[in-house]
């Protein structure tokens, strides 16, 4: 997948939901008391194509730890706005400079089971990036094709019963790493969306 093709599928396809089943086992929460936090889905031009940059969360972390994720955290009042929030962390915590980042549009926020409202930003970030890991959150960071991150064929889900409902989890297994949770969650509605632009072009 080409920078170009991205873009085009992002800029002119809204945002799709995430995925209702993926949701329910958050349906107890109560959305108004849920905390603002953001994520920077950087986009990385190597060769004419597109990586995804992705970390792994340090083990000794209270909330998701050991899981793959997008740089990203909580939004603190002297950010004003949440595009700050995922700049301001992916530079805490993956050593990226916001001179190297540029947001193209967001995703709608998502909850998750540690009570955030989370909201993805889609960025492309200067392939000549240098990687300065902040050890107390992150132990690794790595790039993922986005043709195959992308791809509904890479995208594995099951089906669990939490009490009387119907639950879905989506998971991505890459190399050594096993993509899963909210991440997973993301990664999938936004393949329907760049998917669905060609839809409508072979309509």
């Amino acid at each position: 997948m080409t920078k170009n093709e991205f873009v085009q599928r992002f800029m002119l396809v809204e945002p799709f939901d995430y995925d209702s089943l993926s949701l329910k086992r958050l349906s107890s929460l109560d959305h108004n008391q849920l905390r603002p936090a953001a994520v920077l889905i950087c986009l990385v031009e190597r060769n004419h194509t597109l990586n995804v940059l992705l970390t792994k969360r340090a083990a000794h972390l209270k909330h998701h730890p050991g899981q793959v994720s997008f740089p990203g955290g909580k939004f603190e009042q002297s950010d004003k706005k949440l595009c700050n929030t995922a700049i301001r962390e992916t530079y805490e915590e993956v050593g990226i400079p916001p001179s190297m980042i540029s947001v193209m549009g967001a995703l709608p926020p998502i909850a998750t089971i540690s009570q955030f409202a989370v909201t993805p930003f889609v960025a492309l970030v200067d392939a000549n990036y240098q990687v300065k890991t902040d050890p107390n959150e992150v132990a690794e960071v790595f790039e993922v094709p986005a043709q195959f991150l992308f791809s509904a064929a890479n995208l594995f889900h099951c089906h669990f019963q939490l009490k009387t409902a119907t639950h879905k989890v989506f998971a991505i297994p890459y190399q050594h790493h096993f993509i899963w949770g909210v991440t997973a969650q993301i990664i999938e509605a936004l393949q329907r969306q760049l998917s669905h632009f060609g839809r409508i072009n072979s309509a």
